[in-house]
C-alpha cells in the first residue's frame, strides 16, 4: 500500500462518560456520523477516514494524555473534540507541542489564538450580545447571574454584566457552584433566587449541572412564564435530559436549532434519522461538530495531505452550506462565521425559534462592543 493509499486516521476526543457527557455524547455520534458519510461519497481522494475515539471521562488530565496518545502512539493529525474551555486548553497543550490540528465545535469565550486549532462554535458577538439584546427588550433588567466554576462561565457573565449594566439594568445575584456541585448547594441557590426575585436567570452551568439546576427549579415552583431561564449551553439534548416540561418555556441563544427550518437542515436530519434508525435529538454543538468534519475533508481532499500548514491554508476562508446556514471559516481569526437565533423551548423539547439574525462575522478578542455587523443583508428578525 502506496503512501497516498492509506488510511487517515482521525482522533476524536469527546466524553461519553462522566459529568459533560450528555453534550459530549451528541458531539461524538455527529463526528462519527460526519466520517460515515465522508466515507460513503469516497473518502478523501479514495482513502478512508479511520476515527480513533478515546473517553476522557470529562477529567481535564485525562483530555491532555489522550490527546497526546492520539498524535504519539496513534498517529493522528487531526482531533476533533472537546467540549469546556479548559478541556479545550488541556487537549491544546499537547496538540501544540505536535504541530497538529484541533478543531473544536463548542461556543466559547474567545480571546485565545493557536495555529492548532479551528473554532467552528460561537464567540461571545454571536450569541451573547443577541441573547442580552433580546432579553433587555423583552423579559426585563434584573439578571441573576448562575455558573459552573471555571473560565467559560466567568467571562460570558463578564460580557453580559457589562450589556446589562449599560444598559441601565441591574445585577441581582451572583452564584457560582462546582461542576459536581450536590444538590444541597443548587437547592441553595434556588432559595436565594427565590428570594431576590430577578426577572430572568443567566445560566452558564455546563454538563449534569444544567439538568439539575432546571429540575430544582422547577421543584421550587419557579416558572419560565415569570422567571425565565437563559443560556447559551442548554440545548434540545439538556432539555432532553432533564424532562420536557421541565425546559419548556426557557430561553438558548444559539447558531442553530434542530427546528430551524431550511434545505440543509431537513436534508441531514433525515441523512442522520436513516443513520439512526429512528427518532433524533441534535443540537447547537451537534451541528458544528458534524460541519467540522466535512469542511477538514473537503480541504483535505484539496491538498491530498494532513500536513497541518497546508490544511489551515486549504480551509481558511472556505464555505459551506450548514444545517444553520453558509458558515465561513475566517482567514485571520481561525473562527467561523455563523447565524445566531433566540429559541424558546417548548413541552415537546424543541425550541420555538423567537429572533434570527443574518450571518454574524467572528470577533473573538472583542475589538468592538456589542456584536460585529452581520456580513450579509439578512435584518435581526423578531417573532
Amino acid at each position: 500500500m502506496g503512501l497516498f493509499d492509506r488510511p487517515i486516521k482521525i482522533g476524536v476526543l469527546f466524553s461519553r462518560t462522566g459529568l459533560t457527557s450528555v453534550m459530549e455524547s451528541s458531539m461524538a455520534d455527529a463526528t462519527l456520523f460526519a466520517i460515515d458519510e465522508v466515507n460513503a461519497a469516497g473518502g478523501i481522494n479514495g482513502r478512508e477516514l479511520v476515527p480513533i475515539h478515546l473517553d476522557p471521562a470529562g477529567d481535564l488530565t485525562a483530555y491532555y494524555y489522550l490527546a497526546k496518545q492520539l498524535l504519539v502512539e496513534h498517529g493522528a493529525r487531526i482531533i476533533f473534540g472537546c467540549y469546556m474551555s479548559s478541556s479545550r486548553k488541556a487537549a491544546l497543550r499537547a496538540v501544540d507541542r505536535q504541530n497538529a490540528l484541533l478543531c473544536y465545535p463548542a461556543q466559547y469565550e474567545g480571546f485565545e489564538y493557536s495555529r492548532n486549532a479551528i473554532y467552528f462554535g460561537a464567540v461571545p458577538n454571536q450569541n451573547s450580545f443577541q441573547l442580552g439584546e433580546y432579553l433587555l427588550r423583552y423579559i426585563g433588567k434584573r439578571f441573576y447571574m448562575v455558573g459552573s466554576d471555571y473560565i467559560w462561565p466567568r467571562e460570558s457573565d463578564r460580557i453580559m454584566t457589562e450589556m446589562v449594566l449599560q444598559d441601565g439594568g441591574e445585577i441581582a445575584g451572583r452564584a457560582y457552584l462546582k461542576l459536581d456541585a450536590p444538590r444541597k448547594a443548587i437547592s441553595g441557590l434556588i432559595n436565594d433566587i427565590k428570594s431576590r426575585q430577578p426577572d430572568v436567570i443567566f445560566c452558564n452551568f455546563v454538563g449534569q449541572s444544567i439538568v439539575r439546576f432546571y429540575q430544582a427549579f422547577a421543584e421550587a415552583g419557579l416558572s419560565s412564564k415569570v422567571m425565565p431561564i437563559a443560556s447559551l449551553t442548554t440545548s434540545e439534548t439538556d432539555i432532553q435530559a432533564m424532562g420536557c416540561d421541565v425546559g419548556a418555556g426557557h430561553i438558548t441563544s444559539a447558531t442553530y436549532f434542530q427546528s430551524h427550518e431550511s434545505v440543509q437542515n431537513a436534508a441531514c436530519l433525515e441523512r442522520y434519522r436513516r443513520k439512526v434508525g429512528g427518532p433524533v435529538v441534535t443540537n447547537m454543538c451537534w451541528e458544528a461538530a458534524y460541519v467540522q468534519v466535512l469542511m477538514i475533508a473537503e480541504a483535505l481532499r484539496a491538498v491530498n495531505s494532513d500536513n497541518v500548514d497546508d490544511l489551515r491554508a486549504a480551509v481558511l476562508g472556505t464555505e459551506f452550506n450548514a444545517p444553520q446556514g453558509r458558515v465561513r471559516l475566517d482567514p485571520s481569526s481561525a473562527h467561523a462565521h455563523v447565524w445566531p437565533k433566540i429559541g424558546r423551548a417548548r413541552d415537546d423539547g424543541q425550541f420555538d425559534i423567537v429572533a434570527t439574525y443574518g450571518r454574524i462575522a467572528p470577533d473573538p478578542y472583542l475589538a468592538s462592543f456589542y456584536r460585529a455587523p452581520q456580513d450579509d443583508r439578512s435584518v435581526a428578525a423578531y417573532i
